[in-house]
This record gives C-alpha cells, sequence and structure tokens, in this order.
C-alpha cells in the first residue's frame, strides 16, 4: 500500500534502467502512480511495450526506449530522445543488471565481464550521458541499485559483488564531485528482493528460498513495493539535500 503523499513525483521526468520488469518496473509504476512521466529503458522492445500498457494507466507519459546501457552509444541516444520526447530529466534510477550463481573458479572472463559491463559500466555511462542535462537544470537526483553485499560478502557471487561494490564508491565519488552541480546522487542496497528474474536466477528451489530467508534478521524476503517507497522518497523534492549511501535490508 502506498503511503506516500499524491503527486510527490509531479513534473518529474524518470529515466529508469531495466525498467520493464523487476525491481525497475516497481519503481517505475509507483513514480507513475506518484505524478512522474517515466522512461524505462532495456533490451526487450516487446517487455518494455507491456510494462508501458499498464503504466500508462496511472495517467501520466510513458516512454519505452530499447537500450543496452553496456553501449555508451546507446545509452547517450537513448537518454537524449527521453529529453526530447519528455523535454527534461528529473531521476535517473540505474537498476540495470546482470547475475547468476557461479563458484569463483569457475567464472569464465565473459561470465565477469557481461555482469561488470551491465551493472558498473552500465551505471557510469548511464550518470554521464545524464549529468551535462542535470547540471544545465541545476537540479537531478541519480539512484544506484546495488546490493547488501557490495559491502560484506556473499558466496558465488564475485562478479556481481565486485560490480556492486564499485558502483557504491562510483555512488560516493559521483555525491561528492557533483553536489555543488544541484545533482544528489545516492544508492539503496536491497537484501533478497524476490522478482522473476532473481527467483530463476539466485533460488530456484524451496530449499534455497528458506536458506535465505533463514539468514534475514526478520524472517522474510524483501519486497519491490518496499524498495520502491524508498527510491521515491529519495528521488523526491522531500528527501534531504545531502544523504549518505541508504541501505535496506
Amino acid at each position: 500500500m502506498n503511503t506516500l503523499a499524491p503527486g510527490l513525483l509531479s513534473n518529474k521526468v524518470a529515466f529508469i534502467t531495466g525498467g520493464g520488469s523487476g525491481l525497475g518496473f516497481a519503481m517505475a509504476d509507483l513514480f507513475a502512480q506518484l505524478g512522474a512521466d517515466v522512461a524505462i529503458a532495456g533490451r526487450s522492445r516487446d517487455r518494455l511495450e507491456v510494462a508501458a500498457t499498464t503504466l500508462r494507466g496511472h495517467g501520466g507519459q510513458v516512454f519505452p526506449v530499447v537500450c543496452d546501457v553496456r553501449d555508451p552509444e546507446l545509452v547517450q541516444r537513448a537518454i537524449d530522445a527521453t529529453v526530447e520526447k519528455l523535454e527534461r530529466l528529473d531521476i535517473l534510477v540505474n537498476n540495470a543488471a546482470g547475475n547468476f550463481l557461479v563458484r569463483a573458479e569457475r567464472l569464465s572472463p565473459a561470465g565477469w565481464a557481461a555482469v561488470r559491463a551491465t551493472v558498473l559500466d552500465g551505471t557510469f555511462h548511464c550518470s554521464r550521458a545524464a549529468f551535462p542535462i542535470m547540471r544545465e537544470q541545476k537540479a537531478g537526483v541519480i539512484l544506484n541499485i546495488v546490493a547488501t553485499y557490495a559491502e560484506s560478502a556473499a558466496p558465488l557471487v564475485a562478479h556481481s559483488g565486485a560490480a556492486k561494490a564499485g558502483v557504491l564508491s562510483l555512488t560516493r565519488t559521483l555525491a561528492m564531485e557533483w553536489a555543488d552541480k544541484g545533482i544528489r546522487v545516492n544508492a539503496i542496497a536491497p537484501g533478497p528482493v524476490p522478482t522473476e528474474g532473481a527467483g530463476k536466477a539466485l533460488w530456484d528451489s524451496e530449499d534455497a528460498r528458506e536458506a535465505i530467508r533463514s539468514s534475514v534478521p526478520m524472517g522474510r524476503f524483501g519486497t519491490a513495493e518496499e524498495v520502491a517507497t524508498l527510491a521515491a522518497f529519495l528521488a523526491s523534492d522531500t528527501s534531504p539535500v545531502a544523504c549518505s549511501p541508504s541501505t535496506v535490508d
């Protein structure tokens, strides 16, 4: 149930990577409910169009844009197209990710590169493309989605953990470098949240789900709605001007 003020994100334009499913869609859905116009980026046009149909039910503008965040030229085109279509860019959510379970010694160079390129390189490419627009507006919010193991550790995710840790460091650096331009940069680090993609990649049996659930102090998984609510708050004008990276367990 949404407890945020109606219209909290009115007159805002948000660009959300991986916005066609999972956490990205949950954030796009809540942002749209709160009055934002939303651009959702991803590699599957069909998935984006299905998501866009649902989001348009909230009444705002929705712009599905096919984009592979690993390619800086495609990212730049997607950001430019969003500004041309929706006229501004107030919020960037770097949510696109990739992950699978594998022991480090069995992780191939290609597997390592694919996850790093999506998570770390993609976050940099999108942030860099958004910067001049937000600088000209003298305001903007960049929100990066990392993971709790970015600051601690977890087995079988050396590639994702290293990439997410890189994003966390990048978040802190950009927050310092771009604050005087009116740009707030933050991160959310969710614990285990069951989504269609995560369920297939990270816990594909009830035994695996129970093992993960029992490791959480509250004894339950997080929800996409909880992550979306925090994201909406951090993206809004009610969020403190200066925040350190925030963590959701």
